[in-house]
C-alpha cells in the first residue's frame, strides 16, 4: 500500500492491482459513496460496475439524486448517484437543493466522493463548478475524494498518456491530494481497496456536511421526507465474489 507521503507528490501513481477485498475498517458496517462527474452515463456505468448489476439507467439522466444500497460480503455499500450538477444552467438555489437532497440520502454523511471525470469533456468551467459543489458539501470534501479517470475515446491519439497536462483535470487531481485511478482495465477489488484506503486515511469518519447545518431543522427526525420514496428491489444475482442485495431510493422534486 502506498504511503500518505507518496500520495501527495506529482509523481504519485494510480493504485496498483491488489487482491485485498476489505473496503472498510472492521468496526464499520456501511460505506456511503457520492458519485459526481461530468457524464451521467459514465457515473451510472461505474455505479453498476461497483454493484455488479444494472441498477442505474445509463441512457436517461434523472432530475434527482438516486440511492442504491448493496451488500458486499458482510458489509453494506450505499451509492448516491447525482444528476448532471456541472451543467451551467443550474441555478445556485437549485444546486443547493440538489446537494441538500444528496446529504439527506447519505445521512449522517458520505465517506467518499467518487469523481468520475472524462478528460476530453472536463473543461475549466466544469472544474470550477465541481470545486464549488464539493465546497458546498464541506471544505473537507477534497480529503474524502477519489478521481476515477474515464478512458479516452481514441486510444491512438495518445491523450490519456498526457492527461496530467490537461490543466482542469491536473488541477482537480491536485486538489484531491493526487488520489486517482484510471478506469481502463480497472478491476473491482482495486477500486474497493482504494475507497477503503480513503476511509482509513480519514480515521473511518464520515464527512460532516456544512450545507445540512442550515437545513437540519427543516424536518423532524422522525418525520419521513415526502419527496423520498423507497423501492425495494430483488437481488438474487451474484456479482464476482459477492452477493449483492440492493434497494433504490429516489429523491426528486
Amino acid at each position: 500500500m502506498s504511503s500518505s507521503k507518496q500520495l501527495f507528490t506529482d509523481e504519485a501513481q494510480p493504485l496498483k492491482r491488489s487482491s485485498s477485498y476489505e473496503i472498510m475498517p472492521p468496526d464499520m458496517s456501511e460505506l456511503r459513496v457520492v458519485v459526481l462527474g461530468n457524464s451521467w452515463s459514465e457515473r451510472s456505468s461505474v455505479g453498476n460496475f461497483i454493484l455488479g448489476k444494472t441498477e442505474f439507467n445509463t441512457e436517461e439522466a434523472p432530475d434527482c439524486c438516486l440511492r442504491v444500497r448493496g451488500q458486499l460480503k458482510e458489509k453494506e455499500i450505499v451509492l448516491i448517484n447525482t444528476p448532471d450538477l456541472l451543467l451551467p444552467n443550474i441555478s445556485e438555489d437549485k444546486l443547493t437543493e440538489f446537494i441538500e437532497n444528496c446529504v439527506s440520502l447519505s445521512d449522517p454523511g458520505p465517506h467518499v466522493f467518487l469523481l468520475v471525470l472524462h478528460p476530453e469533456d472536463f473543461t475549466e468551467e466544469h472544474k470550477k463548478r465541481l470545486q464549488t459543489i464539493l465546497e458546498l458539501f464541506s471544505d473537507q470534501s477534497f480529503d474524502h475524494s477519489l478521481i476515477l479517470i474515464s478512458p479516452h475515446r481514441e486510444e491512438s491519439s495518445g491523450f490519456m498518456e498526457n492527461y496530467m497536462n490537461h490543466p482542469p483535470l491536473k488541477e482537480m487531481i491536485r486538489m484531491c491530494r493526487y488520489r486517482y485511478l484510471k478506469q481502463k482495465n480497472l478491476e473491482l477489488p482495486e477500486l474497493l481497496t482504494r475507497l477503503g484506503q480513503i476511509v482509513k486515511e480519514n480515521n473511518g469518519e464520515h464527512l460532516s456536511c456544512d450545507v445540512c447545518k442550515n437545513s437540519a431543522t427543516a424536518l423532524p427526525d422522525d418525520q419521513p421526507n415526502p419527496t423520498q420514496m423507497e423501492n425495494i428491489l430483488d437481488a438474487d444475482e451474484t456479482a464476482g465474489t459477492s452477493r449483492m442485495e440492493s434497494s433504490t431510493s429516489y429523491h426528486c422534486k
